[in-house]
């Protein structure tokens, strides 16, 4: 029997170390632009809840807190838009990315299973079904949500779509029709769907919708769940909080998988996901420093020669000079700046590069006077 490592393709960042190098190597240091991580401080607010749940000598529980449950259905209802939400329908996850590699297992798929992604993507979707033993392919988000919804996706042993809006890396938003095309495929064809919708929050030229409001899902959760993080929009990649929310008939048999895992979050960690998202003043000021930077970003970009496609949700700019994605990274690390190659995400992703504008200010400010 193989290693399990060995079902996995090789760790794409490892293949940025000698650009990293290159850019580390700059006098006026590296401005990281290849990693969407928060830089930022956690809110005070935050911190405070942790702290004060810090003594918390017991075991926590898989589904969490009373409480924590009533913050995420009124989360859910309040800013999604959805309705019926209780209990049964959520359920926090230990960080989005333990979710995407193990939600394929957890449902019980393997050889002769399909799983399907957008073509340009996360990509452990792809580690998910690979850990699986499941089958794995891509499809073409803009053509599988046109008006010929599903003619180039097979639904014969699809067992799991997963949806990416706003999507990493490209930040493209589906529309609220788009949306309501593609759940009512999955349905006909009996396919679960996954929605990604990490960055919800965060949209700049786009609102974008989820699954869960119901002029999308017709006012019905079935066969739907939303994937959500507060990574990003409360600055909290390094507490692991994260949630799903949907069908119950999906998330009550994960629940138990999880229970027997021991798949928990953290007691202090659950008291600060309910004061995160019980505040919105916080999530305000943090759009405010994004908005900042990427409008700085952007503007440099394009005046050094980069066209900028989509990108209009998301903490990424998408963008290209009509060459290799692996030539313009090596070009901005001779400037001092390390950016994300696309074809981390996709063969789509060849000839573009994912810049991330989660920097501080002071670095962002030194990418853009190096691109001047």
């Amino acid at each position: 029997m193989s290693a399990v490592s060995d079902r996995l393709p090789t760790f794409p960042w490892d293949k940025l170390e000698p650009y990293k190098k290159t850019a580390a190597a700059h006098p006026d240091g590296i401005v990281d632009l290849s990693v969407g991580t928060p830089v930022d401080p956690v809110p005070e607010l935050i911190q405070k809840a942790l702290i004060d749940a810090a003594d918390s000598p017991g075991y926590p529980t898989v589904w969490g807190t009373p409480a924590l449950r009533d913050a995420i259905t009124g989360w859910v209802e309040r800013r999604l838009g959805a309705r019926g939400v209780t209990h049964r329908h959520v359920l926090p996850i230990v960080g989005s990315k333990e979710l995407v590699a193990w939600l394929p297992t957890q449902l019980g798929l393997g050889p002769g299973d399909r799983v399907a992604y957008p073509r340009l993507a996360y990509p452990t979707y792809e580690v998910g079904a690979r850990l699986a033993r499941a089958e794995y392919e891509v499809y073409d988000t803009e053509t599988f949500a046109a008006g010929a919804a599903g003619t180039e996706l097979d639904p014969r042993g699809l067992k799991l779509l997963w949806l990416n809006s706003p999507s990493n890396p490209t930040g493209k938003v589906l529309s609220k029709q788009e949306l309501t095309r593609i759940v009512a495929w999955a349905r006909e064809h009996g396919v679960l769907l996954f929605s990604d919708e990490c960055y919800l929050e965060l949209g700049w030229e786009a609102d974008p919708v989820s699954v869960l409001h119901p002029d999308v899902n017709g006012g019905s959760h079935d066969g739907i769940v939303a994937v959500h993080s507060l990574s990003k929009r409360s600055n909290l990649a390094g507490y692991r909080a994260a949630f799903l929310a949907g069908d119950p008939a999906v998330l009550g048999p994960l629940l138990e998988i999880r229970k027997h895992g021991g798949m928990m979050t953290s007691a202090p960690t659950q008291a600060a996901v309910v004061a995160a998202l019980g505040d919105d003043e916080h999530v305000r000021v943090q759009r405010g420093r994004y908005a900042a930077r990427r409008t700085a970003l952007r503007r440099a970009l394009e005046a050094h020669g980069f066209r900028i496609e989509h990108s209009e949700a998301s903490l990424y700019l998408w963008a290209t000079r009509d060459e290799s994605c692996w030539a313009t990274v090596a070009h901005l690390a001779d400037l001092g700046i390390l950016v994300a190659p696309g074809d981390f995400y996709g063969e789509a992703g060849a000839r573009h590069v994912r810049v991330a504008f989660t920097a501080t200010d002071d670095r962002v400010e030194a990418a853009v006077r190096r691109l001047a």
